[in-house]
């Protein structure tokens, strides 16, 4: 089984799931060789249910963007502008076919590697960073989110006590001030400013 990192060439088995965040109802096509196939994972649902959308602004970068779940929900809930980047083809091939499945405008969808073809700022910038892509480029997400927000930017993300929550909150410490937003069953919800 390849990484949803990566762009290894799975047999596809796609698949449609549904589900209701914060009221809203939307639907995502799934496939082989992506984050949570199988439907929104809790970290995800968690970390959307706790960012307070009156501090989305109106340019939104969702990092990491898999089949396009936080891009999509953040869209309909608070109709900002959203670029979603992803390195795996067959995500963001999901993830545009997903835009058109909940009906969404406004929506930009690019290939890049962490933030190699990312060139605008962002007053959000939202991600479920790769933990099995290694603590570099889960770093090089992370670490480096700050020259890619507005003055007032909020980064949100969801990390796992067991992947580390602790010690990355200290380092994410000595770059941003951050705040925990949500804590439960193991997740941490993290908004870190500039």
């Amino acid at each position: 089984m390849g990484q949803y990192f990566t762009n290894e060439k799975l047999p596809s088995n796609v698949k449609s799931t549904n589900c209701v965040v914060r009221g809203h109802k939307f639907v995502f096509l799934t496939d082989n060789g992506v984050f949570s196939k199988d439907g929104l994972d809790f970290g995800s649902r968690l970390l959307l249910e706790s960012i307070p959308l009156d501090e989305v602004g109106v340019k939104v970068l969702d990092m990491g963007c898999g089949y396009g779940v936080f891009g999509i929900v953040i869209n309909k809930l608070t109709n900002s502008h959203v670029d979603m980047v992803d390195v795996n083809l067959r995500a963001l091939h999901l993830a545009s076919r997903n835009v058109k499945e909940n009906n969404c405008s406004n929506i930009n969808i690019f290939e890049s590697n962490c933030y190699s073809n990312v060139t605008d700022k962002y007053d959000t910038i939202i991600t479920n960073p790769p933990i099995r892509a290694g603590k570099n480029i889960v770093y090089e997400i992370l670490m480096n989110a700050k020259r890619y927000l507005t003055p007032s930017g909020n980064l949100f993300l969801v990390i796992r006590k067991e992947q580390g929550a602790k010690s990355l909150i200290s380092d994410l410490k000595e770059e941003y001030n951050v705040e925990i937003l949500e804590k439960k069953k193991g997740f941490f919800i993290l908004k870190c400013t500039i």
